[in-house]
This record gives C-alpha cells, structure tokens and sequence, in this order.
C-alpha cells in the first residue's frame, strides 16, 4: 500500500489569510480522519502551500511535488490564477467565480455554487413569502466579482418577472451611490466586504426598501461591527452547519463540527466546509476510478451525483459549474443569522427588513 500525497495552494497570509488556513485545516481533518481510499492506499500525506506574496512560487512547489490530488485556493482570483497557471486538475472548493467553467477551464471540478446564484436564491426566497413584491434594485461593484453576481441576477429576475433597475458603482465608492438608488420591494446590495459594511447602517433607516439583501449580510463576522443594525438584513450562504442536511457520502455537518471545534477552537465557517467537502467526493471518485490519472478522475467527477455534509454534488455536463448545490438564504432576526429558504432547511419565515415600511 501507498501514501496518496494531496497539495494545497492557498493564501496563508495577507487579507485572505484567515479562510485560507481554514481551508487548510478543513482538509487535515479529511485527510487525517475522513478520507475513505481505495484499498491500494493506506493513508493521505497533504502538503500545503503559501500563494500569497508569490503565486508563481507557491504553485510551482505544489506542481513540483507531483501531488496525486491539487487543491486550489480560497478566493476567486487566487483560483482563477491558479487555473490559467496550471493544467493539472484543480478541485476547486472555494473560488466561486462563474468563469472557471468550460470551454477556458475543462481542469477544473466546481464544489461550490458559483456567483452568478448569490442574489437568485434571495429573489427566489422573497416571491415566494411575498408575491406582492415586483419591483428589485440591484447595486453591484464593477468588479468581476459584482458583475458576476449581477449577471445572474438579471437572468433570475427576468424568469420571475420582475421589475429590475441596475446602477453600479467603483469600489470603495458605495456610499455615494446609495442617495440616487431608487424606491422598490427590493434592494440588493453587492460590492467588496467594506463597501457593504460602509451602506449597511443607512440602509435600515430608509423607508425606500421593503427587503434589504447584501453578499456580506450572508456571513456571520462580515457586518459583525454593526451590531444591531444588521437586523433584518438578507444575505446568501453557501452552507450553515445546523440546518445542513444528511449526506450520502461521508460525515455529517455534526460530526465535522466537532471535530473541528476540536481543532480550532470555533465553529466551522462556509470555507471549511467546502474544502472537506471537496476532499469527500475527490474520495469518492478515487474509489470508483481506483486510478489517479486526472482525466479518469475528471470523466467520473463530471457523472457523479451524492450529497455531502456541504450538500448535493452534480456539474452542469457543458459549463462544468455546480448545478447541485443549493445557496441557502439566510435573515438576522432577533440578532442571529436565521435560515429562511430553502424550505426544507428553514428555521424562521422571511420577515420585512424595514418593519416601518
């Protein structure tokens, strides 16, 4: 028997630091206690490298380890780096651009829901409590992270038929952008994590908003400095431990949780899970491929469908992005982060951001 030796590349210091080792230790669980392999192995050997002041030479020392399994970075444009750098097979678990699909990145296997769906669960989640609702705003940075989201956006508003004015704004200028928004059911809010906690505050105190949804409102600790003033607030998640629910393949959300609090000292965020998860189905289709040549991994990825602690699996056959998974919706209610679509995971019905209105 033989060591299945697994690289991470990943961001360990600078802003992105934080999720990075996140990702890092998600994957030392799976690899130490959770990684289920074919019988020709006996265990996992990870390795992880530093991307952030030196991509080149961090993804280099991966590639240079000729690792069995390549595991890309946390963050979008990390990934995106690393996908054009490299034609190694990447499981992607954490960059949610809806670039890294086919025909540029046929490399790439998509664990999470990518960008362009942030804002359709919400949209989704708002017609169905209140169908009265027919009027959205969106507001979106001119990065490619805020164009991706707004893309989807409109393609999602336009199957509801709703009413959808988009403006848009330069990074760290959100702020000015808020007093020439106009009045709607809906207003949806996305730009870098400091532009959102910039508008947050104002948003609240305005009668010209029914629904009130931002990226940031989705995360626990992004609008923690706002206090109260988060309330009511609405924002996409890719996965909240308690209402995740029972997988087919590998442990469940409480198990995980567990064992990373034992780790870490805290609960597992969004990163953490996704990173197993990506882990958990790379094992899954070693065991059915039993062979670790990129393209027969690739051949049985691009078939499969389980559901994981993260949720379900399944790539779209022509883009190659997540089709599976579905975003969760989440509202601060009576100060914490309440599940309220979809359905089957919901904890509180939607209520209206702004009460007075």
């Amino acid at each position: 028997m033989t060591t299945l030796h697994a690289a991470l590349v990943t961001p360990l210091t600078g802003p992105l630091s934080l999720y990075g080792k996140t990702c890092a230790s998600a994957l030392n669980i799976w690899a130490k206690k959770a990684a289920i392999l074919p019988t020709n192995f006996s265990s996992v050997a990870l390795d992880v490298y530093d991307c952030s002041t030196n991509f080149q030479k961090g993804l280099q020392a991966a590639l240079t380890s000729q690792p069995d399994v390549l595991f890309g970075p946390y963050g979008s444009g990390p990934m995106l780096k690393v996908a054009y750098s490299c034609t190694r097979l990447i499981w992607n678990h954490s960059g949610a651009s809806s670039r890294l699909a086919r025909p540029s990145f046929p490399h790439v296997i998509n664990i999470l829901s990518p960008a362009s769906t942030y804002f359709a669960s919400i949209l989704q989640a708002i017609t169905s409590f209140d169908p009265t609702a027919r009027r959205a705003v969106l507001l979106h940075s001119t990065t490619g992270f805020g164009q991706d989201v707004a893309r989807g956006t409109q393609q999602e508003a336009a199957l509801l038929g709703l009413n959808l004015t988009t403006a848009y704004f330069s990074p760290s200028h959100a702020l000015a952008s808020i007093a020439n928004i106009p009045s709607a059911d809906i207003l949806l809010v996305v730009g870098n994590f400091a532009d959102e906690r910039a508008v947050a505050p104002l948003l609240r105190s305005s009668r010209r908003w029914r629904y009130i949804a931002l990226v940031g409102a989705g995360v626990d600790e992004v609008l923690e400095p706002l206090g109260e003033l988060r309330e009511g607030l609405i924002g996409p998640a890719q996965w909240v431990a308690r209402t995740a629910l029972s997988p087919d393949e590998g442990p469940d959300a409480q198990w995980f949780a567990s064992q990373y609090a034992q780790t870490e000292g805290s609960e597992p965020p969004y990163a953490a899970a996704q990173a197993f998860a990506s882990g958990i189905v790379y094992a899954r289709c070693l065991r059915e491929t039993t062979t670790t040549r990129d393209e027969d991994l690739l051949s049985t990825a691009q078939k499969l469908q389980c559901r994981t602690l993260f949720g379900e699996f399944q790539l779209d056959p022509i883009s190659g992005l997540q089709v599976g998974h579905q975003m969760a919706v989440v509202q601060w209610q009576q100060g914490q982060r309440r599940v309220i679509w979809p359905p089957e995971q919901a904890e509180r019905p939607l209520m209206p951001s702004n009460p007075r209105q």
